[in-house]
């Protein structure tokens, strides 16, 4: 995935939430309305989120130390991850807490025309964030769908602002929902049911972005299609004969560790053996750019040993 294709669609949802954050306090400080309230809190967590994502994007970039000899790529998970919690507190469970007490103690709202008007604004800003971001994931999306895509993607921002900004057209939609049905029924009772289902909302997007940010956290190895093409690049048939067992892991987004255990003949000598490998090196990281860090250790091949140890194919990354 494109850092620079993720930067875009952050810059542009966090110009949207900012604008559509100070027209929500404006029209929650006209009406009254606890929608516009929780709408405007959710629009300023937002925007908290983006900044957190570009922090994060920048400080991924630093150089690899003693320390941290791998690098700082997976601080953009860190940072995804902070993304999730925020989401969850600052978001879903502000918005709950005021449709409890717009409920417990409704009033109708005021100056109807300011959170009306201040949510077909926000509807159209938001959707104009929410077309950069699918344009820019359709750049590495491929042939997967959205729920395939936001569940395999290695770099987080863009699954990260692609559910924030569906989950902020939804909200936007139940708060004009309940706007117009307290608006019809004269009963603010419904704006602090439209509220209570935003809160909701942010909360379940919150908890799958901190299932998916986990799992890159802990530690995700290389997808089905480039296991298979770096697998096919390390054997040649002549020297490197097969692969005994191979593991991959994301160091970062754009950056993945692949250790191998490979077979070779019998009767190479060092000097081609060493070679081999050199030259599968080459394959690998040509047939996967993504294949920064690689360790390759030869070995012979023995069918025994092998019968007699792990199953490869129960085996994560066996041959």
């Amino acid at each position: 995935m494109s850092a620079s294709g993720g930067t875009r669609a952050i810059v542009a949802a966090l110009s949207a939430n900012l604008a559509i954050a100070v027209s929500k306090f404006v029209a929650f400080a006209f009406s009254g309305s606890s929608s516009m309230l929780a709408e405007g809190v959710h629009s300023l967590a937002d925007s908290g989120n983006q900044a957190l994502l570009l922090i994060g994007g920048k400080k991924a970039k630093r150089a690899a130390s003693e320390d941290h000899p791998f690098g700082y790529g997976r601080e953009r998970y860190v940072y995804a991850f902070l993304v999730s919690i925020v989401l969850f507190s600052v978001g879903g469970m502000f918005a709950l807490y005021e449709g409890y007490e717009k409920i417990r103690h409704p009033h109708p709202i005021e100056h109807w025309y300011w959170p009306v008007g201040v949510l077909i604004f926000a509807i159209l800003a938001e959707g104009s964030s929410f077309r950069t971001a699918v344009k820019e994931s359709n750049h590495t999306r491929g042939s997967l769908s959205w729920v395939e895509y936001i569940r395999r993607a290695k770099a987080p921002e863009l699954p990260v602002v692609l559910l924030e900004d569906f989950g902020a057209l939804i909200g936007l939609a139940l708060a004009l929902a309940g706007v117009g049905i307290s608006l019809a029924t004269d009963s603010g009772v419904w704006d602090g049911i439209g509220t209570l289902c935003i809160g909701t909302l942010l909360i379940c997007i919150a908890l799958v972005l901190a299932a998916e940010t986990k799992s890159l956290l802990i530690g995700e190895g290389a997808g089905p299609e480039s296991l298979d093409r770096i697998r096919a690049a390390m054997v040649d048939d002549d020297t490197v004969t097969g692969v005994i067992h191979m593991r991959t892991l994301h160091l970062g987004p754009e950056e993945l560790l692949v250790a191998a255990k490979i077979a070779v003949r019998h009767d190479d000598t060092a000097a081609e053996v060493a070679r081999a490998i050199d030259a599968a090196e080459e394959r690998i990281r040509a047939a996967e750019p993504f294949a920064r860090v690689i360790y390759l250790e030869p070995d012979i091949y023995s069918e025994a040993a092998a019968a007699a140890g792990p199953d490869p194919d129960q085996t994560p990354g066996g041959r």
